[in-house]
């Protein structure tokens, strides 16, 4: 699963923070593996005694990992990933980002989990910026983070770019995504009406794709979740 979860604030709701509404919507998903994004660690809008990702691992029984991308109201914002297996690596790298341009910092969080079987597979979150040049210079810092490892790797995150543009263009070249022409649209969660959220992998011979999805749940973000089903066959 890959979800942008607004910091677990309902669009619905002008404050309010419901990290249940978050975990029941991946509890109902039953995922092995989460990748999220607009993840609040003791903000103070979410509240200082709040780790959102630690209050997911809790409420769905996975385990978390969380890498910030920019300091925010005397805690932590950033993306988090979450895993039913063990975690054996992790590791989060901050990705470029013209200071001219604006934005903000981002950022990709990775895991190495142990399946069963004794196979292992790299799982990466990622939320890209808003202005395409940090985009493309935050997507050749990812491939590259990557590019030499051997084992199967899974990414999905909020990209902010359509299919038809050149940062996933630019991944299409180095990864699979699970859907390609036929994308479920992701934003908005009422009427939505383009896809910006993805899940990718590579190498394109060590995954099968078994299903799909978009999920239509409109009351705990902004984004929709994409779940995807995946079999590791190298």
């Amino acid at each position: 699963m890959t979800y942008n979860i607004h910091h677990a604030n309902p669009p619905s709701e002008t404050v309010k923070i419901d990290v249940e509404a978050i975990a029941r919507v991946i509890n109902q998903q039953k995922p092995d593996l989460v990748a999220l994004q607009e993840v609040d660690v003791h903000t103070e809008r979410s509240g200082k005694g709040l780790d959102q990702a630690r209050e997911l691992a809790r409420l769905t029984g996975m385990k978390s990992f969380f890498m910030k991308a920019l300091d925010y109201q005397g805690g932590a914002y950033g993306i988090a990933v979450l895993s039913k297996y063990p975690i054996v690596d992790s590791a989060g790298y901050l990705l470029p980002r013209n200071p001219t341009l604006g934005g903000e910092d981002r950022a990709v969080a990775a895991i190495t989990v142990q399946l069963p079987g004794k196979k292992q597979v790299i799982f990466a979150s990622t939320h890209l910026d808003l202005k395409e040049e940090n985009r493309l210079s935050q997507a050749q810092a990812l491939i590259g983070h990557f590019q030499d490892s051997d084992l199967p790797m899974i990414l999905g995150g909020d990209f902010n770019a359509l299919a038809s543009s050149p940062v996933i263009d630019l991944f299409d070249q180095h990864f699979t995504r699970t859907c390609r022409d036929d994308c479920a649209p992701t934003i908005p969660v009422k009427n939505p009406n383009r896809t910006i959220d993805f899940i990718m992998f590579k190498p394109q011979a060590s995954v099968k794709v078994l299903s799909m999805r978009v999920i239509d749940e409109q009351y705990a973000s902004d984004h929709l979740p994409v779940v995807a089903e995946l079999e590791i066959v190298k």
